[in-house]
């Protein structure tokens, strides 16, 4: 928030120091807990400006504050100066121009940009599990906090929907599905295919414990090396042929199986809030990319190597295949083709992937090919890379059948706030607890996986997660739906109290302040995290000013405020600050119910 007195202070460094840029940002800081002050300024950043020590700078600072209306005190600690303002200048900056104060969270036109977003990318043969929930919600919450501050995104989804482990299900339906569909069995279509990847598995362990016992030669060698030594293995690689070769009967069962998890997805899609704005088919991407290393090889950006295979020499982070000896694709070849497709289709200034860190060395690799290639924009692509996230009951495994869904998982979480609410109002109507407790469950789980920064790997506890108190989604959602109820009890005192112009003037206590300064934050910290990619210091702030409002309702009584006027200026520095947590937990795609 851009606070009238940092603007005088702008040119009175210009008039005391030559050369000193008008367009400089100063910012005022909070001012630290166990100091006294409402606000702080550092005058180590902007020190080398004036060509002056920092503590000499601070020191005309200090002096010309104590000259200024809208300061009580100014005092300088080395070179920070603490600035305590008059209460009528620190209301009129922050909560009484709440507008200027929202709309500070957005960029100036000129640093707006067009950014592509891809996350999510599974795999049509199994549903999505508890690591897809992780990159989902990084990836829409990112997008969404990208176009809070101004930017326009696009949100895309690069969907896995064939090759060896897609054939895998398909496999194992064709031998075991006896004509079962998802609404002849009642079972989701994403979770239906998926249970028939776990019996692939199950069904290939025994052919190749089968194998091992009958040739002991074989004991060493593991499921990997033994797969085309199967039977299974012969007929799933069959298959994948069959299919590359356009067989009609598999194309058909494909199509047929992919439909069914792609009608699960929208579910699990929809129940997060995920609208992408494009979905590509690795189906339909696959070969892309074989022209691109042709002109390459050509410009001698890649080389043959002895084996035939095309290869791009990248220094330290080694040499890359980019094409096998026999003239096929490799996973890079399709990701440097679907990358000049996003461009081409979109034309963005810049591209982000939410993808796992144990892809961390392939973007690096995919980044440094396509500006050798001489992608102009390929200097402006990002990887958003995340650690893993585990239950308290271990870790997943997949292929035995064992992962966490995420359909699970939500109803968990749903289950668990729907007992909450139930604990604190048996009386409450079903619909009524039905409704809170599906955005009290979604926010608590999207909440505490925005908590950390994305490279941090994490232990999730959904009990933990879902708890009023505490560090957690519904702690903050809480804090919304105390304003809500005060507001209508206000409302219920006196209709007319929304409508009376507050005096700011009356609020000098230090928990209204703190909280009015810290209110005064929010654009700043918008603008931060979404320059870092990272919503974690968004959640961090939004805890904090809970955590402030409830220090202030604590210590200053809104409903009982010993005077109308009080009353009046009170509720309204509360309003203030539910449209904050509100906005803040909406850019995080958290919903906020009216009641807790």
């Amino acid at each position: 928030m851009n606070y009238l007195f940092v603007d005088d202070l702008k040119k009175f460094l210009a008039a005391e120091f030559d050369n000193f840029p008008q367009d400089i940002e100063i910012a005022a800081e909070q001012c630290p807990d166990g100091m006294d002050g409402d606000l702080t300024i550092n005058c180590f950043r902007f020190a080398k400006f004036c060509k002056a020590a920092p503590n000499v700078v601070a020191e005309k600072v200090v002096a010309f504050f104590n000259d200024h209306a809208d300061i009580e005190k100014a005092e300088a600690v080395k070179a920070f100066v603490n600035v305590t303002l008059t209460p009528a200048a620190l209301y009129r900056d922050t909560v009484g121009n709440m507008d200027n104060l929202l709309a500070d969270g957005v960029l100036p036109k000129a640093e707006q940009k067009k950014i592509l977003i891809e996350f999510s990318a599974p795999n049509t043969n199994k549903p999505q599990h508890l690591g897809h929930v992780r990159n989902n919600i990084l990836g829409m919450s990112l997008a969404s906090l990208l176009k809070r501050v101004g930017n326009e995104v696009v949100e895309i989804n690069l969907v896995n929907d064939r090759g060896i482990h897609i054939c895998k299900s398909m496999i194992a339906y064709e031998r075991k599905g006896e004509g079962v569909t998802p609404d002849s069995c009642g079972i989701k279509g994403d979770h239906l295919v998926g249970n028939f990847y776990v019996k692939y598995n199950q069904m290939l362990s025994d052919e190749i414990a089968e194998l091992k016992k009958n040739h002991p030669e074989l004991a060493d060698k593991d499921n990997e090396e033994l797969f085309l030594e199967t039977e299974l293995g012969k007929a799933t690689q069959e298959m994948l042929q069959k299919w590359e070769a356009n067989d009609p009967e598999v194309r058909e069962l494909w199509k047929m199986m992919n439909s069914w998890v792609f009608a699960g997805f929208d579910q699990t899609y929809k129940r997060m809030g995920i609208n992408f704005d494009h979905t590509y088919l690795e189906s339909n991407t696959y070969l892309l990319g074989k022209d691109i290393i042709a002109k390459g090889l050509a410009d001698k950006v890649f080389e043959k190597r002895e084996d035939g295979a095309t290869i791009c020499d990248l220094g330290k982070m080694g040499k890359k295949v980019v094409l096998r000896s026999d003239g096929t694709s490799v996973y890079i070849t399709q990701d440097i083709g679907t990358t000049l497709k996003k461009y081409e289709d979109y034309q963005p200034q810049s591209m982000i992937w939410v993808v796992g860190d144990e892809q961390n060395l392939h973007f690096q690799m995919l980044f440094a090919i396509m500006e050798r290639l001489g992608y102009e924009w390929a200097k402006d692509l990002f990887h958003l890379s995340y650690g893993m996230v585990n239950l308290p009951t271990g870790k997943m495994k997949s292929r035995e059948g064992t992962v966490v869904d995420a359909d699970d998982l939500f109803d968990e979480m749903v289950n668990l706030a729907k007992t909450a609410c139930e604990e604190r109002d048996s009386s409450l109507d079903k619909n009524i607890v039905a409704e809170r407790a599906e955005i009290i469950g979604m926010g608590a789980l999207k909440f505490m996986l925005l908590k950390f920064n994305a490279k941090t790997t994490i232990m999730f506890d959904p009990a933990a997660s879902i708890r009023f108190e505490g560090d957690t989604g519904p702690y903050v959602q809480y804090v919304c739906a105390r304003i809500n109820s005060i507001e209508r009890k206000a409302v219920e005192k006196d209709s007319a109290l929304l409508a009376k112009t507050p005096d700011w003037s009356l609020l000098g206590k230090k928990e209204e302040k703190k909280l009015a300064a810290i209110l005064s934050m929010y654009g700043s910290v918008l603008k931060s995290a979404a320059a870092k990619k990272d919503c974690s210091p968004l959640v961090e702030y939004l805890l904090n000013v809970a955590k402030a409002f409830n220090k202030f309702y604590r210590e200053c009584p809104v409903l009982t405020a010993d005077s109308e006027e009080l009353l009046v200026a009170r509720l309204n520095l509360s309003l203030a600050c539910k449209k904050v947590l509100s906005d803040g937990l909406n850019t995080l795609t958290i919903q906020v119910p009216d009641a807790m």
